[in-house]
């Protein structure tokens, strides 16, 4: 025989594509690429083209269609109706746009190249998802997911995930009016509808009733089994009332949503899902033939040139020109959805089983987006050189734009607008300390200039901008922006602008403290790190610990740029740092309600008992200082006690009824004086 003999049984065959999907998984792990991209390549590898380690791909896609509809339930299941109640207007208006205006162009281009109108219609359904496992990843390891192009990204993705529903339901009508009249195509659509409302409402009432049933005999095999068979069953009951399997299985993640069992069944579903979403993938990679795509190698460099170009433009208009965010935000996002995503795959082989993709077009969609998908990682990390270059071409308008801070000196250059940022203006304005704000939210400045406020319209990432507002003659230069990019940007630039200028800016991440000091900031806030202070201050607080001890402690972690808080965790805390913890302080104690007995300060034996001294007394704001050992202790007093945080601890408990452990004996001496 001329070449590997392809096994026939199918656990063989499974054995292979997990063992190949896995290895590829690894590797593009290690090279933080995409695991969507490696599945397709080891797909291409292993198939018919390749190795032809498997010669028949759709003996394994027949099970890993199953990944397809665990990852739609998922979807349905992990919706965050919350986030998009909250970004609905956005996601709405960007996500819109973008796919209908995608779908119209590659409608017009394919038109004009012959294509069928139907498969014209799939192509742009095809072009216009992104990949939202990918993007979400790049955007959270690189510290973006909450800055302006993470949130545009998010609100964009989500939207076209909903999308794959319409899509779904489309597919047939479109092929039914491929061959049919416009009445049949009605009638279809009709029947969809009318489908997909009855099987909404069957669900919405029988499901989450039977799996509150099930959840009360308490068995993790029986719920297990369970969620299998509400995965499953929802995708065969839809495809019965005429709908697909897909679109029953992300209706039925849809309904249960709400419900509190939600949690517990997204963790039995999803480790499944994983796997046979690396079968599904794998098995289209299978459908790569190398041969049909050198014939065509035009068309898919075409496809993956298209796509990248096609949607950078349409993003990068969208969110310039209709939501007023500025070329560099538009440029940002647009490469970061500059893709074709997950559910395309799905599309294209629904299409393909619907007669709508022939195998020329399937060859390059499957070539192309690969290209895609390997691209988006190198696309994101020049993004910011991409968007500064071009942006610069619009350098003069944003001048134009931004207003001149007048003969302001010694004031506050204050960048981003946002709740941080409308913040520190209003404690300037009640000190009376001047100030000139940038932002480049176009929505934003006008909110602002309604009110009053010396905010003008800009990129402050642009030298002339912050030339503008007086940077040379600040007093400080204020960073409030939730882009650590863009941060980074305007740190230098004002250090570069004004040497002796002060400069505070904020990061999300630790990572970012030492790229801005190193850039030109004075202080950076951390505010993953001030979230780690506020949580100590509260633990030791909890315990006792006073006030002005907890103050001074986090002082100094701020100080000393939260070397204890970067450090290996292996480090131990350093002594010094500790005794500020345990340093004689002054507090205030409260004598709680409780405290009903008439007690003397020499009666209550404090500084023998507790180790602290009273050093006044404030009784219904009567101050009394240095009370005398028979000052009388009544509920609601107020005793200003002076000692480390234990001699503190213990006199709240002698206060509170308690028998505190007698401090230990000074060095020399048996017992208390």
């Amino acid at each position: 025989m001329d070449g590997p003999h392809p096994p026939s049984d199918l656990p063989t065959e499974l054995l292979i594509v997990i063992a190949f999907a896995m290895v590829g998984a690894a590797a593009f792990e290690r090279l933080r690429l995409p695991p969507v991209a490696a599945f397709l390549l080891m797909g291409a590898l292993i198939g018919p083209g390749g190795l032809a380690l498997l010669d028949d791909p759709a003996r394994v896609q027949t099970l890993a269609e199953l990944g397809v509809i665990f990852l739609l339930f998922e979807i349905g299941l992990e919706l965050p109706l919350e986030r998009l109640q909250q970004i609905w207007r956005r996601a709405l208006a960007a996500g819109g746009l973008q796919v209908a205006a995608t779908l119209g162009c590659v409608l017009a281009l394919g038109l004009a190249l012959g294509l069928a109108a139907p498969t014209a219609l799939v192509m742009g359904a095809l072009v216009a998802m992104s990949s939202t496992a990918l993007v979400m990843r790049l955007l959270a390891e690189r510290g973006e997911i909450d800055a302006p192009q993470g949130q545009l990204s998010v609100g964009i993705l989500l939207f076209q995930d909903l999308c794959i529903v319409p899509f779904l339901l489309a597919i047939p009508i479109l092929a039914a009016g491929a061959g049919g009249s416009a009445f049949r195509v009605g009638l279809q659509l009709g029947r969809a509808i009318l489908a997909l409302a009855l099987f909404f409402a069957i669900a919405r009432f029988a499901l989450p009733p039977l799996l509150s049933r099930l959840a009360r005999l308490r068995s993790r095999e029986v719920f297990t089994m369970a969620a299998l068979l509400v995965v499953l069953g929802s995708a065969l009951a839809a495809e019965e009332v005429g709908l697909t399997l897909s679109v029953g299985a992300f209706v039925g993640g849809l309904v249960l949503s709400a419900s509190p069992l939600a949690p517990q069944l997204f963790s039995e579903v999803i480790p499944l899902r994983g796997v046979l979403l690396g079968i599904f993938f794998t098995a289209v990679g299978m459908l790569f033939d190398p041969g049909a795509v050198a014939e065509s190698w035009r068309g898919v460099l075409g496809y993956a040139l298209g796509v990248i170009l096609l949607k950078l433009a349409l993003v990068a208009v969208i969110v310039t020109l209709v939501l007023r965010q500025g070329l560099r935000l538009g440029i940002l996002t647009g490469l970061a959805l500059a893709q074709t995503g997950e559910f395309s795959f799905v599309l294209a082989a629904v299409a393909r089983d619907a007669a709508l993709l022939d195998e020329r077009l399937e060859q390059i969609f499957v070539a192309g987006s690969i290209g895609t998908l390997l691209a988006t990682p190198f696309l994101m990390a020049v993004a910011p050189r991409l968007a500064a270059a071009l942006s610069g071409l619009s350098e003069r308008s944003a001048g134009e734009l931004a207003q001149a801070a007048g003969g302001l000196s010694r004031h506050v250059v204050l960048v981003g607008f946002g709740l941080a940022g409308r913040t520190l203006a209003r404690v300037l304005r009640a000190r009376e300390i001047p100030y000139a704000a940038v932002e480049a939210n176009a929505v934003r400045v006008a909110e602002a200039r309604e009110r009053g406020e010396p905010v003008v319209y800009g990129d402050a990432t642009r030298r002339v901008v912050l030339e503008r507002l007086g940077v040379g003659r600040a007093e400080l230069v204020a960073i409030a922006i939730s882009d650590p990019l863009a941060t980074r940007e305007v740190v230098s630039l004002a250090r570069q602008l004004a040497p002796r200028t002060a400069i505070v800016a904020r990061t999300p991440r630790v990572q970012g403290v030492d790229d801005l000091s190193r850039a030109g900031a004075d202080f950076v806030v951390a505010e993953e790190l001030e979230s780690t202070i506020e949580l100590v201050s509260e633990a030791l607080r909890r315990f006792g610990t006073p006030g002005e001890a907890i103050a001074r402690f986090t002082a100094e972690l701020r100080e000393e740029g939260y070397e204890l808080l970067r450090a290996p965790p292996g480090v131990i805390l350093d002594p010094w740092l500790s005794e500020l913890l345990e340093t004689e302080v002054a507090h205030w104690v409260e004598v709680p309600g409780s405290f009903a007995r008439d007690s003397t300060i020499g009666g209550l034996e404090v500084r023998a008992r507790t180790g602290a001294t009273i050093l006044a007394l404030d009784r219904r704001g009567v101050l009394t200082t240095n009370p005398p050992p028979a000052c009388a202790i009544r509920a609601g007093d107020r005793l200003l006690a002076l000692g480390p945080s234990e001699s503190l601890e213990r006199l709240r408990a002698l206060l509170a009824g308690g028998a505190p452990e007698a401090p230990p004996a000074p060095p020399g001496r048996e017992g208390p004086a």
